[in-house]
């Protein structure tokens, strides 16, 4: 079985798996999603409760996460943008965030609209002791899901931040006209390899610290302690993952001058002229600003989904069998 990684180191497939994925007909994806998250033993109203809960609660905390945050995000993507001594401009730190929002709503909804309920099938399927596996794959599957968003939104994102683009608008149709509509998807293999590992790493992190504090408190935990977990497993996860983010910056940010041939050639490339100590750029904006983010993201996360399900009526009892029968 193909693992997450091995996605996107043929950089012409991971390219086209996206528009692969917008061009499949409704019904087909209805079906998929059906095999999938479908079983006997749940009735389609579970399921779909389930995909709105995290619809709901993931598009809230993304964007309250993305808008808290944003400075910090800009001043990181310029960081690693910068090219040798390049100085750094503190102006316009807010630039594109409205078009970043229309992006990260529907993007964080499909992350935790898929998460949710892969992640209950998942964890029917597997033993008890492989949960971490059944949070890796749900990650990932999120991910993947996301990611037909994700990418053209932090490719408008992050030109902006770069100050190539004055509005969003602009940005996505200079893109178009300049490079196909593929543009939108420029570094989609480097976004995945970065971003395949961190969903699956954080979310994996969250959860297990999560299980292990409920189980030693023998209690549900309150908002404070979810924020406390979702600051260390943010936290730790994008320090590992930073090289991996200086090289999907590097390719989205490049335009049609195609600086780079593809990932490979991007790390030559910087280590090359800059060192491997460039491949940490912006590591300190990012550990602060992703672990922030995740206190903000799964505090509002876990707050949500828990204001949601108040509002649902308590299951039926399951009809006890007949012992004569």
């Amino acid at each position: 079985m193909m693992g997450p990684l091995a996605l996107v180191f043929d950089t012409k497939r991971a390219s086209q798996a996206p528009l692969d994925l917008l061009m499949m007909k409704p019904q087909n994806l209805h079906q998929e999603a059906t095999k999938f998250f479908g079983t006997g033993e749940e009735k389609p109203l579970d399921f779909f409760r389930t995909f709105f809960d995290g619809v709901m609660a993931g598009g809230t905390a993304g964007v309250v996460v993305e808008t808290a945050l944003y400075p910090i995000d800009t001043i990181k993507t310029r960081l690693q943008a910068a090219r040798g001594g390049g100085k750094i401009n503190f102006n316009g730190l807010y630039s594109g965030l409205a078009g970043n929002l229309a992006g990260v709503l529907p993007a964080s909804a499909l992350f935790v609209g898929v998460y949710e309920p892969a992640k209950q099938k998942l964890l029917r399927m597997f033993p008890e002791n492989l949960s971490a596996l059944a949070h890796l794959t749900a990650g990932a599957l999120g991910g993947v899901a996301a990611s037909l968003i994700r990418v053209p939104t932090e490719v408008v994102k992050q030109r902006m931040q770069t100050r190539q683009f004055n509005s969003a608008p602009d940005a996505v149709r200079l893109i178009v006209s300049k490079e196909g509509f593929k543009g939108l998807y420029a570094g989609y293999g480097s976004f995945l390899l970065r971003d395949l590992p961190f969903d699956a790493i954080q979310f994996c992190i969250y959860e297990q610290l999560r299980l292990g504090y409920k189980a030693a408190a023998r209690r549900e935990l309150n908002d404070p302690e979810n924020a406390i977990i979702g600051a260390f497993a943010g936290a730790l996860t994008g320090a590992i993952t930073t090289p991996l983010d200086v090289i999907k910056t590097r390719l989205m940010t490049q335009g049609p001058a195609n600086q780079y041939q593809g990932i490979f050639d991007c790390v030559q490339t910087i280590v090359r002229e800059e060192g491997p100590s460039a491949l940490l750029k912006g590591i300190e904006p990012r550990v602060l600003w992703i672990g922030i983010g995740g206190s903000i993201f799964f505090g509002v996360l876990e707050s949500t989904k828990r204001f949601l399900s108040k509002r649902h009526p308590p299951p039926p009892p399951h009809p006890k069998k007949d012992p004569t029968s």
